[in-house]
């Protein structure tokens, strides 16, 4: 087991730190302390060089406890050798990956920055949106420029990124790459010099980063073509003995292809729309996502200049997650696969960067339920709830009490939108709001009913979900009924599994920071994702506008030069 070490010079200092921040946690105010809220300008001698944050997408921390014994690459170096926070969890519902890519990007919960789910119902506009579709954006690629296009305007706050540009003398270089745009945007923020997101069969941005194709994506994706993995397989890396549980087990639904190994990655003659789809939802996407931010840091001289920013989110752990879920032999050889892509790229900052140039955050947006099916098999109460079901049974209900009419617009995650007016009409008619109530309750899965005016301003509470579901609200953007379900109860869909609870295995993901700045360790002090931003500024010398988290000064080294660059 290794030992917590704690930096001798900040010592008392650590302590109260803790104890504050402690108790703030318990206050649940969110508001940043003195300490949170910058130094002023350091010194650039003092700074480091390149800022990386890596995000993999769905990574619940118990897979680094039940599978890590068998990675060698960057995951496992980032372990060893990284300040690792073992109790880091999210605090709020809807850990959905908008929202975890926001709270990363800025420092603040979703009550705060405003990204409260991946889509949600817009009144104004009366339908559904995505959290980063803009249209009055037009999405830029080498295919053509086409709209809707997507980009940071619903962000209600500047992320680091953002703050690095505007407090560093306006030289820091941003690039976040992604296979989702939600992904990269929430980590780039307002600007970026290379934002870029997959959509359709190529890698794109918007206009609310660039007028053009960004140059060096161009060229990477002319000299390897993702073509070029059409035909290959999908096998096991590891030996036979090294997977746990079983390779086939109930509930895991493909999106396409088989439920076993080995799996095709377009098996048709030509690439095809099928073949994206699996590619996307395969190792081999990540690998070209590790190789396009290796082109990224040569091509921009990451790292040689100003302070600059690095964001790079896989997405095929979430990919292969939903389709065959957490015990899958799937799941756990990408993550196989992930530690050597991520150690490649480390290797490559070693040697383009310097090893005592540049710092290293690992996190995740979310974790993962179980499959309900296999946990009902273990006699455990598990299933899924269906929303489409519940709306149209509130509607026959209401009315009953309000006429005929349509009077629920949408029920999406949690949040139960209805129609315009409706929810005033509800207010003024306890009885027919109290017959919504009621057969909220009765669903089997719901857990707990809010009122979404009931969590405006982060009411101070004990209730635990009561706190959650306050963190995740955002007035004018949530439902106006919050509906909880209970554990290991997800929303049907077609999907094996999913996420967005505030239970455990949705929540809890690691927090790992890596670099000169950082004491190597585990920690079990608290922690959340939205603790990265202010540490890291912290380290820059750089000012957030509003964070949640706190700066995790435990993990904190003395203060060192860089090495020269080579």
């Amino acid at each position: 087991m290794r030992r917590i070490e704690w930096p001798a010079a900040i010592g008392i200092v650590v302590i109260v730190l803790a104890c504050a921040s402690a108790a703030a946690a318990q206050r649940g105010d969110g508001e940043p302390r003195d300490d949170q809220r910058g130094e002023g300008q350091r010194p650039p001698e003092q700074r480091p060089r390149l800022v990386v944050v890596i995000v993999v997408d769905q990574l619940r921390t118990d897979y680094i406890e039940k599978f890590g014994h068998h990675w060698t690459g960057g995951l496992r170096r980032l372990i060893d050798q990284g300040a690792w926070f073992r109790l880091a969890e999210y605090p709020y519902w809807n850990t959905v990956t908008c929202p975890g890519h926001a709270t990363i990007g800025t420092g603040s919960f979703p009550s705060s920055h405003g990204m409260i789910l991946n889509q949600w119902w817009d009144r104004e506009a009366g339908t559904q949106m995505g959290c980063t579709l803009d249209p009055r954006l037009s999405k830029v690629s080498g295919a053509g420029n086409e709209s809707p296009g997507d980009g940071p305007w619903r962000l209600r706050l500047p992320t680091l990124a953002d703050e690095m540009r505007m407090q560093l003398g306006g030289k820091s270089r941003v690039v976040s790459l992604s296979l989702k745009a939600r992904s990269a945007i929430g980590l780039a923020g307002q600007r970026g010099d290379a934002v870029v997101w997959w959509q359709g069969d190529r890698f794109v941005t918007s206009t609310a980063y660039a007028q053009k194709p960004v140059d060096f994506v161009e060229e990477y994706m002319r000299v390897r073509p993702v073509v070029r993995d059409h035909g290959k397989t999908w096998e096991k890396l590891l030996p036979a003995h090294a997977y746990m549980y079983a390779d086939d087990m109930p509930g895991e639904r493909p999106r396409s292809g088989r439920i076993t190994f080995p799996h095709a990655v377009g098996p048709g003659r030509e690439p095809d729309n099928t073949f994206y789809t699996q590619w996307r939802r395969s190792p081999f996407s990540d690998a070209y996502l590790g190789e396009l931010a290796k082109a990224a840091v040569d091509s921009l001289k990451l790292g040689h200049g100003e302070t600059d920013f690095l964001g790079v989110s896989f997405s095929a752990l979430d990919y292969v997650g939903h389709d065959f879920g957490p015990r899958s032999h799937e799941v756990q050889d990408t993550l196989a696969r992930l530690d050597r892509t991520i150690g490649e790229l480390l290797d490559h900052l070693d040697r383009a960067v310097g090893s005592d140039n540049y710092v290293v955050a690992l996190s995740a947006d979310h974790g993962v339920s179980p499959i309900p099916d296999q946990i009902a098999e273990e006699g455990i109460e598990a299933g899924r709830l269906n929303t489409g079901t519940m709306a149209r049974r509130l509607d026959e209900i209401l009315s009953l009490h309000l006429g005929p009419g349509r009077h629920i617009a949408r029920f999406l995650y949690t949040e139960l939108y209805f129609a315009p007016g409706v929810y005033d009409r509800l207010l003024n008619n306890p009885a027919a709001l109290d017959a919504v109530m009621s057969e909220l309750w009765r669903t089997p899965g719901v857990a707990r009913v809010f009122r979404g005016d009931e969590l405006a301003g982060r009411p101070a509470t004990d209730d635990p979900l009561m706190r959650a579901a306050a963190l995740g609200y955002h007035p004018g953007r949530s439902g106006d009924l919050i509906v909880l379900a209970k554990p290991f109860w997800i929303a049907t869909g077609t999907d094996a599994t999913t996420h967005g609870s505030g239970y455990t295995y949705d929540r809890r993901v690691p927090v790992i920071l890596m670099g000169p700045a950082f004491h190597p360790g585990d920690y079990y002090s608290p922690a959340t994702p939205a603790d990265i931003a202010p540490t890291l500024g912290h380290l820059l010398g750089v000012v957030l506008a509003a964070p949640d988290g706190r700066i995790l000064g435990e993990a904190l080294a003395p203060r060192r030069t860089p090495t020269p660059r080579r």
